[in-house]
């Protein structure tokens, strides 16, 4: 997996103005190697917020993990719940497969019984 690539703000700037003076998105796009979906999103933050608007970090990426580690500004108490949660539904997990497994068994089962067509899995 490639690293992801920063970019300095003063080139998305000078990039979004580029956009909103009417150069072609596409033509950035292939030029830079940047996705067009990322160049909307410079254009419409400039658009809107100015240079301000490339001052402020983003959250988390969509596929970082979530939950990892408790920040340490949270409580005790606000760790216990997040703990509690986590176990409910790990407990749902598996209540879940140890239900699925049973039916599969089961099925199996009826599928091997004397007399019947015999399943050639194991």
């Amino acid at each position: 997996m490639a690293a992801a690539r920063v970019f300095k703000v003063e080139f998305r700037i000078a990039v979004a103005q580029r956009i909103l003076n009417g150069e072609s998105v596409s033509s950035l796009s292939s030029r830079y190697k940047i996705k067009r979906s990322v160049l909307y999103r410079w254009r419409d933050s400039y658009r809107e917020k100015g240079k301000a608007g490339f001052g402020q970090p983003r959250g988390p990426r969509p596929g970082a993990k979530r939950n990892a580690i408790a920040k340490p500004s949270t409580t005790a108490h606000e760790r216990i719940v997040e703990l509690e949660r986590r176990l409910g539904r790990m407990a749902m997990e598996n209540d879940f497969l140890r239900r699925a497994f049973k039916r599969v068994k089961e099925a199996r089962w009826k599928n091997n019984a004397p007399g019947e067509a015999r399943c050639t899995e194991k």
